[in-house]
């Protein structure tokens, strides 16, 4: 058995780093932030320009990312979300001023800086770190493969013996922890960009094996997917989705095309250049609302894009405790401002609602199981919180099942628990 382990919770939105030690015991890594100490560190990285040497790039990652953006936002690259696309082939590298950087070259930074701000905690790592995977990625056709070999080559900074394992199974370990009688766990864990279920069974306290897994699944539809619903509804149609322009003697509709990045980050934050600000320039040209393609180039130009899906994401948040509120934003460029109930909320994310039923209905199947064999449901995850969410799981398994707590932790806690595991082969994803 090893005389400690790390549990690292690499997160679309945030991540999370947990400690276990000989003792069998796991605490959260908590990180000096500007805004007071926390365990919860943003998956966030911000880029600019170094004046010596000349054509460095400085960096920041985390709420010290955030911080550096805000106060000089046109002298600066800032990146969220980078996560989500570890699994796609058709991202090769993101443009940073003269620079051109790889998922990997991302996630080195990335991980560099968030071993930094952990200050003597993570100054000597365990030898073993146990790492969470989602048990689908994100994308149409997402390459867990490709992931496999971009996970490495980022934790490979770590000098460490790094393993993987499905984030609801570390869920579900965390959870087995507060147990002290068998039973059936469904984990159903929603992270910011994919939503994932597994069904383990949990054995009494002092067994040989603690867990088995049964079964998983997972859709890529999740928090970020909530947010661009409200983007389309509320933001998209003021920078000209739904608009026209002139083609020749033809009025035809602005293709969706031109609206696709505002709904991921990793690709939002990377259109602020010439190809793209052409391209915009020239559909201004000729679309029948000038004014709207011109807050749409606003937008790129001013790096309005973490504002904005800031304010998405502090209507979504508050739509979860009360049954309206006002969305707004304002900036030089475009005043947005409207009131959205919950239910209007609700009818806009039905769909994704359907397709994570589906989903929960996958890891059953796979499980062998019935939903009246699951003894707990555990809901994890920050959009774990949204009542729709929550509602899907109480109708379906009772609301007597349901089990919550340590939404954004309890995956990292799990992690460091598995990783004291004599053998951890029967828990990882190595064979990807």
């Amino acid at each position: 058995m090893p005389n400690g382990s790390a549990g690292i919770d690499f997160g679309t939105t945030n991540s999370v780093v947990a400690l276990s030690g000989a003792d069998q015991a796991a605490s959260m890594v908590e990180f000096a932030a500007p805004n007071g100490v926390d365990s919860v560190f943003r998956s966030a990285l911000c880029f600019w320009q170094d004046e010596a040497p000349r054509g460095a790039l400085a960096h920041e990652a985390g709420p010290w990312a955030i911080a550096e953006f805000l106060d000089f936002p046109q002298g600066s690259r800032f990146i969220q979300s980078f996560k989500s696309v570890a699994a796609n082939p058709l991202f090769d590298a993101a443009p940073l001023f003269e620079k051109r950087m790889r998922f990997e070259d991302l996630g080195q930074v990335f991980l560099r800086h968030l071993v930094e701000h952990a200050g003597d905690a993570l100054a000597d790592l365990p030898e073993r770190v146990v790492v969470g995977r989602p048990v689908r990625y994100v994308g149409a056709r997402p390459d867990p493969a490709l992931a496999r070999q971009r996970y490495d080559a980022m934790f490979a900074m770590l000098e460490r013996e790094v393993h993987y394992v499905y984030e609801p199974i570390g869920a579900a370990y965390s959870f087995a922890s507060r147990l002290t009688d068998p039973a059936t766990l469904l984990v159903a864990d929603f992270g910011g960009g994919t939503s994932d279920f597994s069904v383990v069974r949990v054995e009494a306290p002092g067994a040989t094996q603690r867990c088995v897994p049964l079964g998983s699944a997972g859709v890529g539809i999740a928090g970020d997917r909530f947010d661009f619903r409200i983007m389309d509804k509320l933001v998209l149609p003021q920078l000209g989705k739904g608009g026209t322009y002139r083609s020749f003697d033809k009025v035809l509709e602005i293709p969706d095309g031109h609206f696709t990045d505002f709904g991921d980050w990793s690709r939002l934050a990377l259109m602020r250049n010439r190809r793209t600000l052409e391209e915009l320039a020239r559909l201004q040209r000729s679309a029948t609302d000038k004014a709207a393609i011109g807050r749409m180039i606003a937008v790129v130009e001013h790096e309005l894009g973490y504002p904005l899906y800031d304010a998405v994401s502090s209507l979504k948040r508050t739509l979860s405790g009360t049954e309206a509120a006002m969305f707004r934003f304002e900036s030089e460029d475009m005043s947005i401002e409207a009131e959205v109930s919950r239910g209007q909320f609700e009818d806009w994310i039905a769909p994704d609602l359907a397709r994570i039923a589906e989903t929960v209905d996958t890891a059953l199947t796979r499980a062998g199981l019935e939903a009246n064999a699951i003894d707990h449901v555990f809901l994890t995850g920050g959009s774990s919180l949204i009542p729709a969410v929550r509602a899907l799981f109480t109708a379906r398994f009772g609301e007597d099942r349901i089990r919550s707590g340590g939404e954004l932790t309890s995956i990292a806690h799990g992690l460091a628990l598995i990783g004291q595991e004599a053998n951890l082969a029967e828990w990882t994803m190595d064979e990807e």
